[in-house]
């Protein structure tokens, strides 16, 4: 799963919709579509707001892993 697969879905198990998560995102709506249909890459502040959102570590939310672990606390 590469990271516009993986934001989908952790959306979608959320139970949220686009417009709810570009709103977190301070973002349009159209552009966090295009995040999740890869039209245009998600920027790094982004994927780390969505990471402690979520409270998956960035490993996950990137694909690198299919281990879904908290989002590291200082």
């Amino acid at each position: 799963m590469d990271i516009a697969e993986r934001i989908r879905a952790l959306r979608e198990d959320n139970d949220k919709t686009q417009a709810q998560i570009a709103e977190i995102l301070n973002v349009g709506q159209k552009t966090y579509s295009d995040y999740e249909t890869r039209k245009i890459r998600i920027p790094l502040e982004s994927v780390v707001i969505l990471a402690k959102y979520y409270n998956v570590d960035m490993n996950y939310i990137c694909g690198v892993t299919k281990i879904k672990k908290p989002f590291p606390q200082k």
